[in-house]
């Protein structure tokens, strides 16, 4: 229960915090519904009047078992279905039983207390008349079919905003579902609706708090408190209807024999599971990360701001580490941009994210608690814990500083520019250095049409990696890399996309082999273009891409615009290396020949360049022709962003378009 415990004094935490322009903590014995209709009325409790609201969050006073109630009887204390606030619903041919009778002697116990309210009055004046279905007949609200019945079905083009809120379970709209939400207009109260009303709130929970219930040891505070006996719902969204604690019956051997009553196993105070929860809900809309039903949120005890996990390092903003890509006139596919790669720019990276890590430990205490919390789950009414960490502040953004370190790489990234002179912006393509995402590295590995449920389970695996400096699994790499040799599976209009995978996979091979479960086996790769690098896998890589280039350049003198043969037999260059390269090498000979008489020096560039990377190789390597690991794509990328900026000789043209 220490997941509890920190929600509790977070809960605490929060209340004391300046949230102006936020969403404050929601007050205890109260929870978030949509509503459907809004009805106003006077202190007299008349009718002024009613319109349909296409599903208006709104938050309403409920007692313990109807904050996480589903189909039992359990009526809110004033905002509810027409079928709990309606007396006429079964006069006009409710399908539902119709739970009037309880909704109204609950709201007359409370308006009849010392903690009444004369909202609560008003609305109380107005059920008791039994007439609400006729009202909202007659203001054109709901509607009744030929028999004078609730219309169960609407065959119009125009269709009401009721019934285009409401669910539909096989084609039938049960208009007794849609929540009734009040506004009272009481004279020197500028405020008419109740539920954002503070005092009608705070009246509420003094009236619960007075209601008493059984009292026995919190297992989370340690005091003698009044025990729940039921825990809320709806912590992801409104509708949500999982718990995180129930046991809401002793029937069906729910103990197993093990126990007499639920509090035997875990009791918790009424007001500790109410505030926890509600810390939850709030942290969840503030701050979480949905990624379907599946919820991860990250955040200190004490309130104190911290850097998001789940997000690619480029969404902190850090200090400018982006090129922008040129658009060379030789070239048929968007090429990456003109970098000196002779320099290390990740040892740039790793300053600025120090910098920018800095500014949170500044303001974060050493000894203040972090929390990570996942949740998901597998059916409509139960939700469980898939990840939980504590940490103290400074391991937290240790382990935050070495996941955007190792997995780092250059990243494709399109973002608009004002254009001088022009009213309308253009897209640029940059490259920054930065770490991937979670959501992004499941796309990448499985592709963007990936179901929800595999994404989830990829996230689920990518977690540890990042917050508890896990090694990244060996079959997640490789299924990345497989899928980014495979060039040709991309459509031809989405280059785009395949370019920014392959920064993503070297992202991920990166930090694998930063990381390698075997020491041994541990190396670093500098995002600078490594000439001293001489083994296989890599030399091949930058043997692939001087391919790509000079076929591309002499594809583009002649304007032709086709995918190049480096681009096709990719796949094949991964898996048969040294047979592929003598199709590709033997493909490059007219190309050679067409380049020999207009860019001359270009190609002697490209020569020179050629012999050099295969001096490297050793006989029996270049020989091999086993399959190659995922450091060739590094080699490739990094010569390939390399060739951007190389240039010919003085008297020919230049290989690199400089930006204009």
């Amino acid at each position: 229960m220490s997941w509890m415990a920190k929600l509790y004094a977070t809960y605490e935490a929060g209340i004391r915090l300046d949230l102006d322009g936020e969403e404050p903590l929601m007050p205890i014995s109260h929870s978030i519904q949509n509503a459907h209709i809004h009805l106003t009325l006077n202190e007299a409790g008349q009718l002024l009047r009613a319109e349909a609201v296409e599903k208006m969050a709104v938050m309403l006073p409920a007692t313990e078992k109807s904050a996480g109630r589903t189909s039992n009887e359990a009526p809110h204390a004033l905002a509810d279905k027409l079928q709990y606030v309606a007396a006429d619903y079964l006069a006009f041919g409710g399908i539902k039983k119709s739970y009037y009778a309880g909704y109204q002697q609950q709201l007359r116990g409370w308006c009849q207390s010392p903690f009444n309210h004369p909202k609560a009055e008003a609305v109380l004046r107005y059920i008791e008349k039994g007439r609400v279905i006729a009202d909202l007949v007659d203001q054109g609200v709901v509607f009744l079919d030929e028999a004078g019945k609730l219309l169960q079905r609407w065959s119009g083009d125009d269709v009401p905003r009721l019934f285009k809120s409401l669910p539909k379970q096989s084609g039938i709209t049960d208009q007794g579902a849609a929540l009734v939400c009040w506004s009272v207009e009481i004279s020197r109260e500028p405020e008419s609706r109740s539920w954002v009303d503070p005092d009608l709130q705070q009246s509420w929970v003094d009236y619960q708090a007075s209601q008493g219930s059984d009292t026995g040891l919190c297992y989370i505070t340690g005091q003698q408190l009044p025990l729940a006996t039921s825990h809320p719902a709806k912590l992801r969204h409104s509708g949500d209807g999982a718990k995180l604690v129930s046991a809401n019956d002793e029937r069906g051997f729910t103990f197993r024999g093990r126990f007499h009553h639920s509090n035997e196993s875990a009791a918790i105070g009424f007001d500790v599971t109410q505030k926890a929860h509600n810390a939850l809900r709030w942290l969840i809309n503030r701050q979480g990360f949905r990624n379907g039903e599946q919820v991860w949120v990250c955040w200190a005890v004490s309130g104190k701001p911290i850097p998001e996990v789940t997000v690619s390092s480029l969404e902190w903003h850090l200090d400018d580490l982006a090129i922008q890509e040129p658009t060379p006139p030789e070239s048929n596919h968007n090429q990456p941009p003109a970098i000196l790669h002779s320099r290390n720019l990740g040892a740039q990276f790793a300053h600025q994210l120090n910098r920018y890590l800095a500014g949170y430990r500044a303001k974060l205490h050493p000894t203040d608690e972090i929390v990570i919390l996942g949740l998901d789950s597998a059916t409509p009414g139960r939700m469980s814990i898939i990840y939980y960490r504590e940490f103290l502040a400074e391991a937290f953004l240790n382990r935050l500083h070495d996941w955007h370190l190792h997995f780092s790489w250059y990243q494709r990234h399109t973002q608009t520019q004002p254009v001088e002179g022009r009213k309308k912006a253009k897209k640029v393509t940059i490259w920054p250095v930065a770490s991937p995402a979670p959501k992004k590295i499941a796309e990448t590995i499985y592709g963007s049409r990936l179901d929800e449920a595999l994404k989830k389970k990829v996230i689920e695996r990518i977690m540890p990696c990042l917050i508890d400096r896990r090694p990244l699994p060996e079959d997640l790499m490789r299924l990345a890399v497989k899928r980014v040799s495979n060039r040709v599976g991309y459509p031809s209009d989405e280059w785009w996309r395949w370019e920014q995978d392959l920064g993503i996979t070297c992202a991920l091979y990166r930090g694998y082999c930063y990381r390698h479960p075997n020491p041994n086996q541990q190396k670093e790769f500098s995002m600078a273009l490594e000439e001293d690098n001489h083994t296989r896998d890599y030399l091949y890589g930058r043997l692939l891409a001087l391919a790509e280039r000079i076929e591309e350049v002499a594809l583009s003198i002649s304007g032709e615009n086709r995918t190049t043969m480096a681009a096709r037999l990719m796949q094949r260059f991964a898996n048969h290396p040294y047979t592929t390269w003598r199709t590709l090498e033997l493909s490059l000979q007219p190309y050679m020949q067409r380049l020999q008489v207009s860019r001359t020096g270009f190609l002697v560039i490209q020569k020179r360049e050629l012999d050099q990377i295969l001096s490297c190789f050793t006989s029996a390597d270049f020989s091999s022709d086993k399959p190659l690991r995922g450091e060739f794509l590094l080699g490739y990328h990094c010569q390939r962003l390399a060739l951007r900026n190389k240039k010919a000789d003085p008297d020919q043209t230049t290989e690199s378009t400089q930006i204009s």
